[in-house]
């Protein structure tokens, strides 16, 4: 499975495993929030690397939320691995840094 949004990719890479690289920004994000709102399957464990993530501004840190809220209704566990610097500024800027268990 692999999502392209303008500078942006989805792509699995193992079972429930994700990464996630590019730019997460007002113009990318809502290209992919509507090809695929929930773009991992139903299961109780999913990781994704947001290693590759060049770049963030809120729209991309609202997508992680949304993403952990989805999983959250689904019975599901989203862990994030290798967040960006400038997505865990954000986060604290916005008190809710302890959603991606830092």
């Amino acid at each position: 499975m692999t999502e392209t949004a303008l500078n942006m990719e989805l792509r699995a890479t193992g079972e429930g495993e994700f990464s996630l690289s590019g730019e997460l920004t007002f113009a990318s994000v809502p290209s992919l929030w509507r090809k695929a709102k929930y773009p991992f399957p139903d299961t109780h464990g999913i990781s994704l690397d947001l290693g590759g993530v060049i770049h963030s501004d809120s729209a991309g840190l609202a997508l992680m939320v949304e993403w952990l809220r989805e999983s959250n209704m689904r019975g599901a566990t989203l862990a994030f691995q290798n967040i960006p610097t400038q997505m865990l500024s954000l986060a604290r800027t916005a008190g809710i840094d302890a959603f991606f268990d830092t």
